[in-house]
């Protein structure tokens, strides 16, 4: 009986392993394809990339333009009211 169960399981072991080493490599073909396949997804990842980066530029550029505006007008007012003061007949 342990005899037989022994090579019962050496038979499917055997089996296992030979259906394994005869898949056949890929070809060719589906080589080309899948580089083709691989070089779209990386095109599709740097255009996500380049968009995400262009609006988090663009958002930066338009807080600091906003910024500097705000403190030009700020420093400009605070001048006048230098130059009021100056010129005020008290």
């Amino acid at each position: 009986m342990r005899v037989a169960l022994r090579i019962l399981l050496s038979m499917l072991l055997l089996a296992g392993v030979s259906v394994f080493s005869l898949s056949q490599p890929q070809d060719a073909k589906q080589d080309m394809k899948n580089a083709g396949h691989e070089t779209k997804d990386a095109a599709k990842d740097a255009g996500r990339a380049t968009k995400r980066t262009a609006k988090r530029t663009g958002h930066a550029i338009k807080r600091g333009t906003k910024k500097a505006t705000h403190k030009a007008a700020r420093k400009t007012r605070e001048g006048a009211e230098k130059v009021e003061e100056k010129t005020s007949p008290n």
